[in-house]
């Protein structure tokens, strides 16, 4: 297995140059050098079946590993009844969107803690967890879900909690945001020393075998003291993180993550700054 480096979704150059559709995507990733690509239903699983197979395709023929991005509004924290079953039924959509294309992994948002406990609100996230897995593999789906680390402080999804919750099954990965990370600590995870420690946790927690190959997201996300307000794009010289560290970090443990860039229109040109950063890492 290789590094993957790809762009959450179409950046502003992709139109610029032309293009709408996303099946045409992979062959214009595959020609800036990028092999990776996240198609995106975080407002809904709106791909239909044939546009999903093209995608696919088109993704075979140039290379580009797919991963999709389920909706925003699952809610793995929540203990109501009607909430799991909407849960499960964008789950299931999800995973016949990524079958048809052949992407086999599917980034997943924790959830709110609102007015419980954040005690309770991970109780709900184990049961949820697994309650999807069951539902995923009832209906004869192989997807990996890969639950995201996320940005709000009132939200599950810190390094520990995600690391708990993907430590349940080993069907299971970590996203892990670093982006994220960085907003809901304030700016504290934008350091080699940060950035081993995230990995540390990972490989102490899931094993080495599983963490090497984690799905990772990347980008410079301005934050306040709740946590993450909006995306950036690598021009920012306010507000990290850096990519450097990381991409020395994973050259010297020999990590083949997928890497997704989610910056703000510039997701493409980004993703291919750390694959260039990373191919200049020497040890």
């Amino acid at each position: 297995m290789e590094i993957r480096f790809g762009p959450a979704g179409n950046s502003e150059s992709f139109a610029a140059a032309g293009f709408r559709a996303s099946a045409d995507a992979p062959a214009w990733l595959a020609g800036l050098g990028l092999n990776a690509y996240e198609y995106q239903c975080g407002r809904g699983v709106n791909v239909g079946q044939e546009t999903a197979r093209k995608i696919g395709e088109a993704a075979r023929e140039h290379g580009i590993a797919l991963s999709l991005h389920t909706p925003y509004y699952i809610n793995l924290s929540s203990g109501e009844a009607e909430r799991r079953e909407k849960n499960a039924g964008y789950i299931l959509q999800s995973c016949e969107a990524a079958a048809a294309m052949g992407a086999q992994r599917l980034v997943v948002h924790c959830g709110g803690v609102g007015k419980q406990s954040r005690a309770q609100a991970m109780r709900h996230s184990r049961e949820n967890v697994r309650l999807l897995l069951e539902a995923v593999e009832q209906a004869g789906y192989t997807q990996t879900l890969c639950l995201e680390t996320m940005g709000k402080r009132n939200v599950i999804g810190d390094a520990e909690e995600v690391c708990e919750l993907v430590a349940l099954d080993d069907r299971l990965l970590p996203c892990i945001d670093f982006g994220h990370l960085n907003a809901r600590t304030g700016g504290r995870c934008n350091s080699y020393e940060a950035f081993a420690a995230v990995l540390d946790l990972l490989e102490n927690r899931i094993g080495r075998e599983r963490a090497r190959i984690l799905h990772a997201h990347f980008s410079k996300i301005e934050y306040t003291d709740k946590g993450e307000m909006r995306h950036l794009t690598f021009a920012d010289e306010t507000y990290g993180p850096e990519f450097g560290p990381l991409a020395r970090l994973l050259r010297e443990r020999a990590y083949t993550p997928t890497i997704i860039c989610e910056s703000a229109g510039t997701q493409a040109e980004d993703a291919l700054a750390m694959k260039t950063m990373y191919e200049g890492v020497t040890l």
